[in-house]
């Protein structure tokens, strides 16, 4: 006796979207590695930023970049799959918060106590991230005719 799995174009809709959705994040985390690979080896923008009177400067590594780049890709994933299941406008509300959440995360590099040029490219992380994590988790997977 054989038994078969139905593969219905939801099944297909939701593999297609946890894969799109993966690469996404990957995108998210590597959009700031390239950038920070070009300012700072290549362009010599030193990103220290300064913790306040009498602290020492913290210095934004490589690692700090991809970790912070790839708990807001995973944030961001997670909010969105929790929208669409109780909403059935989640991907819209998720769009409009997630872009919210990237204005206000500009606050911080704007106004940190840095460099001009360090300033640029900590906020053009925020973009990056932001940008490719709006444009591609809010997308959706259309699935292919089954036959």
């Amino acid at each position: 006796m054989s038994s078969t799995i139905p593969v219905t174009s939801s099944t297909v809709a939701g593999r297609g979207n946890r894969r799109q959705r993966a690469l996404a994040v990957l995108f998210a985390v590597l959009a700031p590695v390239v950038i920070w690979v070009i300012a700072v080896p290549l362009a010599g923008v030193k990103l220290s930023v300064s913790q306040g009177t009498g602290k020492p400067s913290l210095e934004v590594g490589l690692v700090s970049v991809v970790v912070v780049a790839l708990v807001a890709a995973l944030a961001g994933w997670g909010l969105l799959a929790l929208l669409e299941k109780f909403s059935s406008r989640g991907t819209t509300i998720w769009t409009v918060v997630a872009v919210a959440v990237l204005v206000l995360s500009l606050g911080g590099p704007l106004t940190a106590n840095t460099s001009g040029s360090a300033k640029a490219v900590l906020a053009l992380f925020h973009l990056s991230v932001g940008a490719v994590l709006i444009t591609l988790l809010s997308r959706r997977n259309r699935p292919e005719a089954i036959q």
